[in-house]
């Protein structure tokens, strides 16, 4: 069932697993504030009966990045080019930003689990893209860089969290400052990368992991989600309590005597 197509973005929901595609890759899927609008729309449009999300892009690479469009003073059709928005206030420019991260939050909700299917270039935006997603599956031909830098912006598409979480600030900051591509062996081995497959498998390795990720129950799922999510932020002690909690909801759930 195909719930939007619209700005490069295709939704379909087939019960437990909903797709976003990116659907623009003569312009190697780059990105536009007409495109995170689209995006964000994909996430509020997700039915109840959705556990899974997976997102995948056609051609060759799934995304180039930011449209370089959005650098030029006529920027896109009927949208503020990024020179006039620097002309704005504080704050109406800090709610502009604050609209197009919206496309990249919601990946990460505690009732669903994202799967980006990477091939190619996955750059600036696109990398961000890739890490708002829970897990990442990646071609052997996948390369990640942020070249965010290199234009004199910073990355600001909700990525800088995930990046440091799965390398550590060393790495994330000589990703970020050198504008270097990462390759698919590299991104296995730091942990940007759950898996990496030959590119003819991407398809089929994705179907795999949410095949197996259906498998288990879906209350048990969350609170496990919500309980790695907020590890990080927590003292040993407090994880601890965090995890007897979690058990003690589920314990009551599957004895029936939950409220």
């Amino acid at each position: 069932m195909t719930l939007l197509d619209k700005d490069g973005v295709h939704l379909t929901v087939d019960e437990a697993i909903a797709t976003v595609t990116l659907t623009n890759p003569g312009k190697r899927n780059a990105q536009s504030p007409a495109t995170w609008r689209a995006l964000a729309e994909a996430g509020r449009a997700l039915p109840g009966s959705v556990r899974v999300v997976v997102l995948r892009a056609e051609g060759k690479s799934f995304s180039a990045g930011l449209d370089r469009q959005a650098f030029t003073p006529e920027g896109f059709d009927g949208e503020p080019s990024f020179f006039e928005l620097a002309r704005r206030s504080d704050a109406e420019l800090d709610a502009a930003i604050a609209g197009y991260q919206e496309a990249f939050t919601w990946w990460r909700r505690p009732d669903l689990v994202s799967v980006a299917a990477v091939q190619g270039h996955a750059i600036g935006a696109g990398f961000q893209l890739a890490l708002a997603c829970d897990l990442r599956v990646c071609a052997d031909d996948a390369q990640f860089a942020m070249r965010e830098t290199s234009l004199g912006l910073v990355p600001d598409l909700t990525g800088t969290h995930p990046l440091v979480s799965l390398v550590g600030y060393a790495r994330a900051l000589e990703i970020c400052l050198t504008g270097r591509f990462v390759h698919a062996e590299e991104a296995e081995r730091t942990g940007l990368a759950n898996l990496v497959v030959p590119a003819a498998e991407l398809d089929a390795a994705v179907r795999d992991l949410a095949a197996a990720l259906l498998a288990a129950d879906r209350d048990a799922v969350i609170e496990t989600k919500a309980l790695l999510r907020g590890a990080g932020e927590r003292t040993y002690e407090d994880q601890r309590a965090a995890e007897r909690a979690a058990q003690a909801r589920r314990l009551r759930d599957l004895a029936g005597l939950s409220e």
